[in-house]
């Protein structure tokens, strides 16, 4: 039998919406095989990919085959690891052996990478189906599906609007329900952001909690999902230490699933106004100050808490970026240079008038911001705040502002933490004009469980999101 007729037949859209822990349970008691359940899932991808274009390098007939195998492995009792068999999706900055890694740009030359980043190795060794990479603009430099080299990525909620970014293709898979675990990166809220715009959850962890390959100043891994458990349970995996990190973090024995919590005595900040970029839209703080009062209403304080990033720390980190990402290009030649996204090129040529002292400035501007977010959690306990400052925009858009000149006025609430080295994640609050709304909570530094324990308590409360997009009609 061909790999094509081991296809489902009917034309009813199976059920794909489990739990990494419900398919487990499934996979083991024989009433759910990985196989059945990839070639359910290769119906509903199907189904969805020509609205929303989220996936790159997307290869049905390698996943038939890695759930194959995984299948004679559950049937054997012999698994991998605690992912065998589940479908999982990289953004396509992430490395993956033998495979391109355009950085979303026709300006890169493509070839194979020489081995798997970290998080693609680890999954890997826990038997994961890497079935696809998801899409990110140029360079993973906007919050925005639209890329010079992938198709423009949409938000399944609404295919006019604009899933974020730069995790763009992760969050729109998530959302669509294409498998239950999809990982991206965020240097200043490419987990978060995507993942607030689209009602899924991300999770940034401490700096070097998931080891990344290459680091920069910033960058983490995270979970994408659609339930807190999930991006908790692909933590045993992908936290697992990378000499090839220098942030790396050694070995944890962190109980992932205990994500009970007693909030009596917590003291937990509000952070309603992020000290500059765009003013925070009306349904967006009304959502977030209801969120809060859940918060309270389980026992915890909730107090105001003061803005930790200032206009001069987010333009230091403008003109650091630009200079850094100038420097990268410069020696691209013309025709390269001339195929980058006119929005991100405008943006970058700015670069070139940095001076080496202004962008080391720049760069100290990180360090302030460091400061501030420490000395804020001298305080509290814990911040919520909004995830976005907006409710949407436009899918064509290379940002909110859609503005070369004010490229980050949407990253004020998400990028002090990056900086700061915390634990954050975003969480669906409400919907507005039926958009989703995301809330962060950022913990302090190393504690990601606390983190996720608040998240998964939020998400108790208010029941989640029950009532996901459905593909278009055919």
């Amino acid at each position: 039998m061909s790999s094509q007729d081991e296809r489902p037949k009917d034309q009813t859209m199976p059920d794909t919406d489990f739990t990494i822990r419900e398919l487990r349970r499934r996979f083991a008691d024989k009433s759910l095989s990985p196989l059945d359940y990839w070639l359910a899932l290769e119906r509903r991808i199907d189904s969805w990919e020509p609205a929303i274009s989220a996936l790159y390098l997307y290869d049905p007939e390698a996943a038939r085959a890695q759930a194959k195998a995984a299948t004679e492995r559950w049937a054997k009792g012999k698994t991998l690891g605690p992912l065998d068999g589940i479908p999982v999706t990289l953004k396509e900055l992430i490395a993956t052996k033998g495979q391109p890694v355009p950085l979303g740009t026709k300006a890169v030359e493509l070839k194979p990478a020489e081995a798997d980043a970290p998080a693609a190795a680890r999954l890997r060794e826990d038997g994961a189906i890497i079935f696809a990479k998801t899409t990110c603009p140029d360079y993973g430099m906007l919050s925005s599906g639209l890329s010079s080299f992938h198709h423009l990525s949409r938000n399944p909620w609404d295919v006019t609007r604009n899933p974020g970014g730069s995790s763009a293709g992760a969050a729109a898979a998530a959302a669509a329900g294409y498998g239950p675990l999809h990982i991206g990166t965020d240097i200043g809220g490419s987990v978060r952001l995507p993942a607030g715009w689209t009602g899924i959850f991300g999770f940034k962890p401490s700096q070097g909690r998931i080891p990344v390959d290459p680091y920069y100043v910033g960058r983490c891994a995270g979970p994408m999902t659609r339930s807190v458990e999930d991006a908790a349970y692909a933590m045993a995996t992908l936290s697992r230490p990378d000499w090839r990190d220098g942030t790396s973090l050694p070995p944890n024995d962190f109980d992932w699933m205990d994500l009970g919590i007693d909030l009596s005595g917590m003291r937990i900040g509000l952070m309603l106004d992020a000290g500059c970029g765009l003013a925070v839209d009306e349904e967006v703080r009304i959502a977030v100050e209801q969120a809060a009062l859940l918060f309270e209403k389980a026992g915890a304080t909730i107090v105001p808490a003061r803005p930790v990033l200032t206009r001069a720390m987010l333009d230091g980190l403008d003109n650091f970026w630009r200079a850094r990402f100038w420097g990268d290009i410069a020696g691209l030649d013309e025709e390269r240079r001339a195929s980058i996204l006119p929005y991100i090129y405008e943006w970058a040529k700015g670069g070139a008038d940095v001076s080496g002292v202004d962008a080391v400035r720049g760069f100290n501007q990180t360090i302030e911001m460091r400061k501030a977010c420490g000395r804020l959690f001298t305080e509290v306990d814990a911040v919520l705040s909004p995830t976005n400052p907006i409710v949407s925009y436009p899918a064509e858009w290379a940002s909110p502002t859609n503005d070369p000149a004010l490229p980050f006025e949407h990253i004020a609430f998400t990028v002090p933490w990056n900086m700061s080295e915390q634990p954050a994640s975003s969480i669906n609050c409400g919907f507005a004009k039926g958009m989703p709304i995301g809330l962060q909570i950022v913990g302090p530094r190393f504690d990601d469980m606390r983190v996720l324990k608040l998240s998964k308590a939020f998400e108790e409360w208010t029941g989640g999101i029950r009532d996901w997009p459905e593909p278009p009609a055919a």
